[in-house]
Parts: structure tokens; C-alpha cells; sequence
């Protein structure tokens, strides 16, 4: 290219962002890729971006002919190094914004370091690109500022973690990446041992068994930046792969572990700007379902549940009535001053709603200055039913009160979904409240249907309540667990539990969940043998860090957060991950192929027909 300098003989001493009025007169050397270009047809202005920020070139033929021309040969995304004195812009034409926005640089020497192809894409376009092609081109995609920016705060929140837990006292110890299958979890990614033939390994779904093997080694205090890997469905806010910042203490109670937990979370929310005071409320998870219908409610607007089934029980409405005699609940929720403009329409519309995520209907009253309207309760109900269903809701003139009758499980589904979309359609969510939540006092066991057994909430290695431990036997599904959620906006961003540290205890909730003795140690044999060589109290909680920073950085998905992500089949665009195996490798690894047996043995049979 004619101009153009390859020699490398410049060296970047600044990066564009640091550029401002304070480095008016120096002579500096930037290297980046060119983001723009303007040719005025005399005067070309070079937009350079590196990963700090822009900064604007000038060539004019009139002052260095030679910078000029390798300008009219440039592109955008061609890497250049420039050298050159930093001025202040012309009066007038300084852009708002950046500091660099002050300044310009007329460079003295201009060298090509490498050209680029035309893109698939353009970069400022990036949003409007379809997700597919973003990952498939994932180099391009993180040369987005936007991108940039989420990898830089990913990578600021996971320091100033470490900075904080460094001052408690926690040493970052790593944990094995090939593991043992272990049941009582999601579906584990297996690898095929080579020199072990017919055994497998198992990418660790946490570092559970490991971190509690530490606190019995005598390691007071761990954590660990850790990858983790689960074989399950994926979505939005679900990867195979992820991070979670992992943390055990030895010797501490659920007080101690929020206390860090609410210290590490302030210090991560500061990295964008935010500022926490701790400590954070708490909810018990009978509370929160009660209330809000969902273990991880949204408590950035209100609309918490009213219940009504005591009215319901005496009263002539047989639907009410049914309900509340057979063990289920009627419960509503107050919408205050909407009752004149809530149309017939809309009611119709959440009624549909309700019934598609598994309701029976929606019952309706709206108080208005003329009298009520509703969806035939008038009918079916007095005037002092009615009146006391208006009490219980503490609702008046204006006021709309919807319900719900059905089992409490399904109450309480049916009506923290609603709930929600209630939030998002009449713009109740205040989006610049950072609501942060513990949910506490979890049930131990719950029944899968599924399974047709108790299965552990969160795992089989929590610790029941002191107060409930007489339970386990003969009333395991009321059983408490020493368990804790961190809820931030209605996103769960961690949980964790004290946990148990005596085989004695840990073979009872074993035996809970219908974990034979033989299973149990074939399982978690080295886990309970280390248990009998006194193990000291201890407890835990794993942060998803993927979860978190999308949250900071205000994504809709982890995978803007994450620099190689899956998609939401589990592929790579860019390395087309997973691929075909060789032969060979399967061979080394005493490991066939169904799916080609299956093809070959159907070939076969064509083959013989044919003949």
C-alpha cells in the first residue's frame, strides 16, 4: 500500500482513552483498529478505537502529504499505530461525552499494521444482528464497546471479590475439573477415561463435595472463582458451562455467612455504580410463597396476596366454598385506584392469562364511585361476604381485587406469574430500585412426582433445623433446612446452607430421601468416611457470577456476559462445537459410536435387499 510503513517501529505508549486536555502538546504513539472514516476531499478525519475509547486523526495533504495518502487507502477495521503531538480541538467542534472529545491528533507517521476484509456484519449495527451470526463471529462481536464493556465489568466485580475476601481471611484453593458422578442433581457431563477403559468422569455441577473435604482439612476459610458444568436444558439466563464464585467457612453460623455474602455483593454492586446498605431484609420461604408466590419475588413494586379463605369457607358460593372445605385457598390481589379504568376488555385478557398457566379463572370485583362491578360474584355472594373479602384486602372505592381459587401450589404458581405480568403491563416495576432479599427457612425435602420419593431442595448435604431434626423420620416434608437464597430484583444470584458434619446425621437424610447405605457410599463414600475424622461445623454459598454481572450490566441473556458462550442448543457457532469424534479417538477410548452402528447395521440390511 503506498505510504504505508510496516516496520513496527512504533510502540503504543498511550491508549486513545487516556487522551484528554491535559496531554495537549505531548507527542504519543496509539495503535487500534480504525472505526471510521471521513473523507472531506481534502481534510480525512480517522475515527481510532482501541479498547479504552476513540480518538480523532487528521491528515491534511497540505501539512504531511504522506500520513494523507495511507488516510485515502484506509478502511474500517484496519489496524494502524500513529505517532504524533495531541491538540486541542478547534472551538466549537469539541463532542460531549468522552474526554477524548476535547482533543485530536494530526499524526506525523502513520504505519498499516494488518488490513481486514469487509465485514459480516457491521459493528455499530450489532444489536440489530441476529444472534447466531454474533457467535459465529464472536471476535467481531467483543470488538463492540458494548461487549467490551461487559467483559471489563465482568472482570472488575471478580476483583474486587477476590480484593474483599482476601481481607476476610479466604484463600482461593482450585478443585478438580474431572470428578465422579454423584445423583441427586441435574445431568452430568461425562468423559470416557482412556486409561481407565469403561470408566467415565464427570464434570463437576459444583464444587460441593470438594469445598466440604477442605473445611475437614483444616482450611478455615475457601473460595473459588469455579467453572461449572451441567448437561440440562438451556435458556436466557442458563448456560453448560458457568461460573459461580464459591465460598466455605468452618466454625460459622447462617449469621456469618450473610454477613460476607452482603460485604462481597456491596463491593460488586459499587463496580457498576451502585450503591447497597446491608443488611438486606428477610423473608421466610412460607412468607415469600404466601405473599408473593414464588421463592425469589420481585420486590421492586408491591402487590403482595391477599387471603380470603376463611370468607370463603362459610360462604354460599360453591366454587369458594369447595375450595376452602377441601384443603385449598382463595387468595387475590388489590390493584388500588383502577377500578373506573379497567375495562371489561383487560379483565377478559387476564382471565385468559390466568388459565393459560394453569388457573381455573379469574374472579373479579371492582369498587367504582357508581357501585361494584364483577365477574357474577355479586350474585353468588352478600353484601357482608362481600364486605369481608373488602376488608381482608384492605381495599375501598377505586380498587380492583382479582382472585384465584385452587390448591395452594397452584395459588400460589398461578398468582406470582400473575403478578408479575400485572408489574410489567401497568408499569409498576421501579427500575432504579435494587431490591436484594434473603429467602430463608426453605423446606429440606419436597416430593417428586416424578421420582415418587423426597428429593433434597437445594442438596442432600444441608443441614435440617436444630428444632426439626426429631422430624426426619416421621415428618420429613415439614422439615426446615439451615438454607439461605440471595435474591436480587426477582433473580436469584446464589444460595447456599450450613451444612451437615456428622456422618450420623448426613446417613438420616440419606435414608430421607431413599438413599440406601450402599448407594450412599458408593456415591459419597470419601465424603462420609471424612466426616468420621472430625469434621467441624461449616457452611457455604456459591454466587452466580454470570448471573450477576448480566444483572450489572443490564443483558437480557448471560451469553453478552460470557466471552465463548453456548447457544441454546448447547453448540459453538464459531469452533462448531460439539463435533464428530474420530475412529481413532473413539478407539483409544474403548468407545463405539451407537449412532454409526445404528447407521451401518441399517446399510446392511439395504445392502442385503437389494442383492
Amino acid at each position: 500500500m503506498g505510504g504505508s510503513r510496516v516496520s513496527l517501529k512504533l510502540r503504543r505508549d498511550h491508549r486513545c482513552g487516556q487522551l484528554g486536555l491535559d496531554k495537549v502538546g505531548q507527542t504519543v504513539c496509539l495503535a487500534g483498529w480504525v472505526n471510521v472514516v471521513r473523507d472531506l476531499g481534502g481534510l480525512i478525519f480517522v475515527e481510532l478505537r482501541d479498547s479504552t475509547g476513540k480518538v480523532q486523526l487528521a491528515a491534511d495533504p497540505n501539512k504531511n502529504k504522506e500520513v494523507h495518502d495511507v488516510f485515502v487507502n484506509l478502511k474500517n477495521e484496519y489496524v494502524i499505530a500513529v505517532s504524533g503531538v495531541v491538540t486541542a480541538r478547534p472551538e466549537g467542534t469539541s463532542k460531549d461525552g468522552a474526554q477524548t472529545g476535547a482533543i485530536e491528533l494530526y499524526p506525523t507517521v502513520c504505519e498499516v499494521l494488518n488490513t481486514a476484509k469487509p465485514l459480516p456484519f457491521q459493528l455499530d449495527q450489532g444489536e440489530k444482528v441476529d444472534e447466531a451470526l454474533r457467535l459465529k463471529y464472536r471476535y467481531l462481536d467483543l470488538r463492540r464497546p458494548e461487549m467490551s464493556g461487559n467483559l471489563i465489568m465482568r472482570h472488575r466485580i471478580t476483583q474486587a471479590v477476590r480484593r474483599y475476601l482476601d481481607t476476610e481471611g479466604f484463600i482461593e484453593v482450585e478443585t478438580p475439573i474431572l470428578c465422579k458422578a454423584t445423583p441427586e442433581g441435574a445431568r452430568d457431563f461425562l468423559v470416557p477415561s482412556r486409561l481407565n477403559p469403561g470408566s467415565w468422569y464427570a464434570l463437576p455441577q459444583s464444587p460441593q463435595l470438594f469445598k466440604q473435604t477442605l473445611m475437614i482439612s483444616g482450611v478455615d476459610r475457601y473460595y473459588q472463582v469455579a467453572r461449572c458444568f451441567r448437561d440440562e436444558d438451556l435458556r436466557a439466563d442458563r448456560q453448560p458451562e458457568f461460573t459461580q464464585i464459591d465460598m466455605e467457612f468452618s466454625f460459622v453460623d447462617e449469621e456469618e455467612v450473610m454477613r460476607v455474602t452482603e460485604g462481597v455483593l456491596v463491593d460488586s454492586f459499587a463496580c457498576a455504580g451502585i450503591e447497597l446498605k446491608p443488611p438486606f431484609r428477610r423473608l421466610s420461604y412460607a412468607d415469600a410463597m404466601g405473599l408473593y408466590g414464588s421463592d425469589k419475588p420481585d420486590l421492586r413494586f408491591d402487590l403482595a396476596f391477599k387471603e380470603f379463605t376463611s370468607v370463603a369457607k362459610a360462604c354460599s358460593f360453591k366454587v369458594f366454598k369447595d375450595t376452602a372445605e377441601s384443603g385449598g385457598q382463595v387468595k387475590g390481589i388489590v390493584l388500588p385506584g383502577l377500578a373506573e379504568s379497567v375495562s371489561r376488555k383487560m379483565l377478559d385478557t387476564w382471565g385468559d392469562y390466568v388459565k393459560s398457566v394453569g388457573g381455573k379463572g379469574l374472579a373479579y370485583m371492582c369498587f367504582g364511585k357508581d357501585g361494584m362491578r364483577s365477574s357474577g360474584l355479586d350474585k353468588h355472594l352478600s353484601p357482608e361476604e362481600i364486605e369481608a373479602i373488602k376488608k381482608l384486602a384492605g381495599a375501598g372505592v377505586g380498587d380492583v381485587i382479582l382472585i384465584v381459587a385452587d390448591k395452594p401450589k397452584n395459588v400460589a404458581n398461578v398468582l406470582g406469574r400473575f403478578r408479575l405480568k400485572l408489574g410489567e403491563e401497568l408499569g409498576l416495576i421501579d427500575e432504579t430500585r435494587h431490591e436484594l432479599l434473603w429467602v430463608v427457612d426453605f423446606p429440606l425435602f419436597e416430593y417428586d412426582e416424578e421420582e415418587g420419593r423426597l428429593m433434597a431442595v437445594h442438596h442432600p448435604f444441608t443441614s435440617p433445623r436444630v428444632e426439626d431434626m426429631d422430624k426426619l423420620e416421621s415428618d420429613a416434608e415439614n422439615v426446615r433446612a439451615r438454607a439461605y437464597d440471595i435474591v436480587y430484583n426477582g433473580c436469584e444470584i446464589g444460595g447456599g446452607s450450613i451444612r451437615i458434619h456428622n456422618q450420623e446425621m448426613q446417613s438420616r437424610a440419606f435414608s430421607a430421601i431413599g438413599l440406601t447405605r450402599e448407594t450412599a457410599q458408593e456415591k459419597f463414600g470419601f465424603l462420609l468416611e471424612a466426616l468420621e475424622s472430625g469434621a467441624p461445623p461449616h457452611g457455604g454459598i456459591a454466587l452466580g457470577l454470570d448471573r450477576m454481572v448480566m444483572l450489572l450490566c443490564g443483558c437480557k441473556s448471560i451469553r453478552d456476559v460470557i466471552a465463548f458462550p453456548k447457544t441454546q442448543s448447547g453448540a459453538c457457532p464459531m469452533t462448531s462445537a460439539p463435533s464428530a469424534a474420530s475412529s481413532e479417538q473413539l478407539d483409544e477410548l474403548k468407545v463405539y459410536n451407537k449412532l454409526d452402528k445404528a447407521a451401518g447395521a441399517k446399510g446392511e440390511k439395504v445392502a442385503e435387499k437389494i442383492s
